[in-house]
C-alpha cells in the first residue's frame, strides 16, 4: 500500500475523493447510534467523514497512513487522532462504534477475519460496526492497490461469528447498486 504512504499518492487520493463523502451512510448510522457516542473511523482518509461524523459524536479518526493523519491535524490540531493498522486494530482504547468507508475492501480474506474479530475486542458491549464495501464478489487493482468488492453471503458469513447483522443492503455512489453496508451489533463473547 505504498500509494497511501507516498505524498504523491496522498495528494492523488485527495482528487479521486473530492466532492464525496458519507453523508448517506452517516445518517443511516444514526438509525443505530444515539449522539455523543464514541465512534472509531478506520482509514479516515483526507478527514471529510471524520469532520461529519464530530458533529453528532465524541469521534476518533484513524489511519493506517501518518500522512493522512498529519495533513488532518495541520488544520485540525485539537483532533483525537491515532495511527491504526485496520488489521491489527493495535490500541487499548474502547468505542461504542467503528466505521469505515469503503476501507475494508482493502484486506484479503484472511487479514478481513482478523479485523473483525479485533473490532469485536474493542467495542464495548451493544457496540456497533459500520462498514462500506464495493459490491460484487471480484478483485480489481489500481495505482498498486487491491480492491476485494464484497457480497451480501460473503460479508454474512464473515461478520455474523462475531456480530449480529441489523441491515445488509445495496446503495449506489457512483452507479446503481455498486456499493453495500453493513451495520452489525457487537454479540457477547
Amino acid at each position: 500500500m505504498s500509494f497511501y504512504h507516498s505524498k504523491e499518492g496522498v495528494a492523488t487520493y485527495f482528487k479521486m475523493a473530492e466532492g464525496y463523502d458519507g453523508s448517506e451512510l452517516l445518517a443511516l448510522l444514526r438509525e443505530y447510534l444515539g449522539a455523543n457516542s464514541r465512534v472509531l473511523e478506520i482509514g479516515m482518509g483526507p478527514g471529510v467523514d471524520l469532520d461529519l461524523l464530530g458533529t453528532r459524536y465524541a469521534a476518533t479518526g484513524s489511519d493506517y497512513s501518518q500522512l493522512f493523519l498529519d495533513r488532518y491535524e495541520a488544520t485540525h490540531s485539537q483532533a483525537d487522532l491515532i495511527q491504526l493498522d485496520a488489521i491489527t486494530i493495535d490500541t487499548n482504547r474502547r468505542f461504542d462504534a467503528i466505521y469505515s468507508n469503503k476501507v475494508l475492501h482493502h484486506l484479503v480474506d484472511h487479514e478481513l477475519h482478523k479485523s473483525i474479530q479485533r473490532q469485536h475486542d474493542v467495542i464495548n458491549p451493544q457496540g456497533i460496526v459500520m462498514h462500506s464495501f464495493w459490491y460484487g464478489d471480484h478483485i480489481e487493482e489500481h495505482a498498486g492497490m487491491k480492491f476485494h468488492y464484497r457480497n451480501e453471503a460473503f460479508l454474512s458469513s464473515v461478520f455474523s461469528p462475531c456480530f449480529e447483522i441489523l441491515r445488509l443492503q445495496r446503495y449506489s455512489e457512483l452507479e446503481e447498486d455498486d456499493s453495500v453496508v453493513l451495520v452489525a451489533s457487537r454479540c457477547n463473547p
